[in-house]
């Protein structure tokens, strides 16, 4: 039975088109009730039970039995042998890979997360101090596939922003044995055994510690610790509906990233792009599963049906045609428009992940474009770029979360506390004002600690 992948045609001219264009974005992020329960059940069994309870559920839902946490644990050794390991070009690839992302954020660094100090005439000092966080939990997802790129797009902010502990969970399942509840994934060994691809990352990105556990009780682990886990500050990374679920519920007790939802990817073309790199491109975040959502927004109607003839030639040469098939099929859309400005009002409202303007002048369109977690420029810039290698990070909002959330960055990984020393001459101005409106809320010992440090307290 041969594939196809017949995305939803649409015209903004069409009367229905509201209806069906909300209905196509639709996706709900709700979590299933039984995976909440289980999950709550790991959160509170790691916690009480630490290392013990890692140990079961690693073996339960992993296949992988260890006498101890030790076992369990990678060593800088075993990233540098795995570094060592790799093909020459693997080895290569992630150094530049590594070099750029590590620039990006290094300019991100200086023009966001330096500390900045000012006086007022009167001598007293206002700023903000910016420090980075002690410890971070980076989840690497494990099985379905590797994902080192995901590696170094956490791991090398956090190091940029002066972090001194990375802690890595990577899952290494054994094929066939993950039961509900557990990493979630398939493994890729019959062994468990770890991808050689993902510790070089570690090496090459300056990951401190690293244990092969997954799931929920990963997230616990880190949130709260265990005799061997150490307990970080801050969890970011991306995983399965558990995962995402143990990141939510641990939330407060530690910082957490974002809540991901499947991949998007919307090009804006005005037709001058070869079609079938549009048609690649939209493939490119349809093959990551069956809810990631591909959409092209064109006022050229000719252009439209060439993608869809490129589609219909390119899909039986893609191995994973079938996950492409069923992505287009229920998420996918190529939507006819009026013209340019129309698709860019219509992308701002979608707010995707990923947005590519693939068009002969793509800064002529910039400046319309509000709500994107990255703008891919120009028909050379495709999205997988941004994916490995351009350096800017690939952590980016989906399902609309781009409207007021942004990648991951330096930001992510310090905090920032308020300077404030105020003069004696400041204090007798700013005493009194906050005297005035410590009464009128009703607390006076606010106002009486501030009219104590005025040298004439009457009005």
């Amino acid at each position: 039975m041969s594939l196809s992948a017949r995305p939803l045609r649409l015209s903004t001219t069409q009367g229905d088109f509201e209806s069906r264009f909300k209905e196509r974005l639709h996706w709900s992020g709700d979590t299933d009730a039984a995976i909440e329960q289980r999950v709550a059940e790991i959160l509170a069994d790691v916690r009480q039970r630490g290392d013990a309870a890692v140990l079961e559920y690693t073996a339960r839902f992993d296949g992988l039995s260890a006498p101890s946490m030790v076992a369990l644990e990678l060593t800088q050794a075993d990233f540098k042998a795995a570094f060592d390991s790799i093909p020459q070009a693997q080895r290569e690839a992630l150094q530049a890979a590594a070099a750029r992302v590590r620039k990006y954020h290094e300019a991100q660094k200086k023009a966001t997360g330096e500390s900045w100090s000012y006086r007022d005439e009167d001598g007293t000092l206002l700023g903000q101090k910016v420090t980075p966080l002690d410890r971070v939990g980076i989840y690497v997802p494990g099985g379905k596939a590797a994902y080192p790129s995901s590696l170094l797009m956490n791991a090398i902010p956090a190091h940029v922003a002066g972090v001194q502990e990375i802690i890595m969970v990577v899952p290494t399942p054994v094929r066939g044995s993950v039961a509900t509840g557990g990493s979630g994934d398939q493994a890729a060994s019959s062994k468990g055994e770890r991808n050689e691809l993902v510790l070089a990352a570690a090496y090459v990105a300056g990951v401190t510690r690293a244990f092969t556990i997954g799931g929920a009780q990963a997230v616990a682990a880190l949130a709260f610790g265990t005799a061997t886990v150490p307990k970080v500050d801050k969890i970011t990374g991306p995983g399965n509906a558990y995962v995402a679920s143990a990141k939510k519920r641990v939330f407060g007790t530690v910082g957490i990233d974002m809540i991901a939802g499947p991949s998007e990817i919307l090009v804006l073309a005005d037709g001058t792009t070869p079609a079938d790199w549009v048609a690649m491109d939209l493939f490119s975040q349809a093959e990551h599963d069956e809810l990631a959502q591909s959409i092209l927004l064109c006022p050229d109607a000719a252009y439209i049906e060439a993608v869809q003839r490129e589609i219909d030639r390119l899909l039986p040469q893609m191995p994973r045609a079938e996950i492409i098939a069923k992505s287009l099929n229920g998420r996918g859309a190529l939507i006819h428009t009026r013209n340019m400005e129309e698709a860019c009002a219509i992308s701002n409202r979608i707010a995707p992940e990923h947005l590519e303007v693939s068009s002969q002048n793509p800064h002529q369109w910039e400046p319309l474009l509000k709500h994107a977690g990255a703008i891919f420029l120009g028909a050379y810039t495709s999205e997988s770029l941004g994916d490995y290698c351009a350096g800017p990070n690939h952590v980016l909002p989906t399902s609309g979360t781009a409207r007021f959330s942004s990648p991951l960055g330096v930001y992510d990984f310090q905090k920032r506390s308020s300077l404030i020393e105020v003069s004696e001459a400041g204090a007798q101005t700013l005493g009194r004002i906050a005297s005035v409106m410590a009464h009128g809320e009703g607390l006076q010992a606010h106002a009486r600690a501030a009219e104590m440090r005025l040298k004439d307290p009457k009005p």
